[in-house]
């Protein structure tokens, strides 16, 4: 089934007043998740709603706390997130971003105590509409295996850049550093198909395509092996050094993402390339990556971002796909 944007934020937003929140930070938490399932990212919009509306329930998410700023060095700041809800904590610590990355070039916002995000390429896009270059980052609770271990002790530590286009298409690397995240990994259960690779193991130590066999007992795989499980163990460190806040280590003990570390930059690509110049390479690059020979079963090549350009477009001409059990769990919170 499909529904209309309108009709699904006004749900999302119904609910989260419901929950305490103001009408302006209702209105934008909405906004975000709406928009992640406008770009197909279900698994971080519609369908992450009721684990939401949980942790909001178990005093995990404070909805009445916003960021606070602690200490400042340039164009470096430290942020508080004091456990409010992670979407809106990530989009005023972006916003301020930007902010610095007028007055000085580059801008780095570092927030501590925070929760989870949702989609992290959500605030890469919100630097790119600004007409910065954005990279965030941020650990979670340990929840994959490194390389060579058997045993979760390690984040799949989300990393993000996006790259303007003065036509809004913009370029966005948005990857987890396990081959899908849990929040793809629900969604391919959902709709009960397989992986398209292989995504982890079941709970026999045999990898796997079978979502379900990896949720249920079973250990995400990191993304390139050993080069995933490397980069997830410096993502953490970054953000926790920059931050103060907690790392990885610190979470070993949780079972949720509250009170995890971030870090988003902005930068400013215009201050002295000039505007023109990052609209020619990134078309060139773009059209040279798609004149490649195709391997079978491949009917076009992508640039980072472009599918859920592509999504967005689509959803706005024909409503948004829903799964229905979950939209029914919406109607009924």
């Amino acid at each position: 089934m499909r529904v209309s944007y309108d009709e699904l934020k006004s749900e999302l937003k119904r609910v989260l007043l419901s929950r305490g929140f103001e009408p302006e930070a209702a209105e934008m938490g909405a906004s975000i998740i709406a928009d992640n399932s406008l770009d197909g990212v279900h698994s971080h919009g519609l369908n992450r709603f009721p684990a939401i509306v949980k942790f909001i329930d178990e005093g995990a998410i404070n909805p009445d706390r916003h960021p606070v700023k602690l200490n400042s060095v340039g164009a470096l700041e430290q942020w508080d997130g004091q456990l409010g809800f992670g979407p809106i904590n990530a989009s005023i610590a972006m916003d301020r971003a930007i902010e610095l990355a007028g007055q000085y070039g580059l801008g780095c916002v570092a927030l501590k105590n925070t929760n989870h995000w949702l989609r992290g390429g959500t605030y890469g896009l919100r630097a790119a509409d600004a007409g910065c270059i954005g990279i965030c980052m941020t650990n979670t609770f340990p929840n994959m295996p490194p390389w060579g271990g058997t045993e979760k002790r390690i984040g799949n530590n989300p990393f993000i850049i996006a790259i303007p286009q003065k036509s809004g298409e913009h370029v966005l690397l948005d990857m987890a550093q396990s081959q899908f995240s849990f929040g793809k990994l629900q969604t391919y259960s959902l709709a009960g198909k397989k992986l398209p690779v292989t995504g982890g193991y079941d709970k026999d130590g045999n990898l796997t395509d079978d979502p379900n066999a990896i949720l249920d007992g079973g250990e995400v795989l990191p993304t390139g092996y050993w080069k995933g499980s490397g980069l997830s163990i410096a993502i953490d460190m970054v953000v926790a050094a920059l931050s103060v806040g907690k790392s990885t280590y610190d979470l070993r003990m949780s079972k949720n993402d509250a009170g995890i570390s971030q870090v988003f930059i902005a930068i400013n690509p215009t201050a002295y390339a000039g505007e023109d110049y990052g609209d020619t390479y990134i078309e060139n690059m773009s059209e040279y990556i798609k004149t490649s020979a195709k391997a079978e079963g491949f009917n076009d090549i992508l640039y980072p971002g472009e599918r859920a350009a592509r999504e967005r477009a689509e959803n706005i001409r024909e409503n948004i796909p829903v799964n229905e059990e979950m939209w029914e769990t919406l109607l009924k919170l």
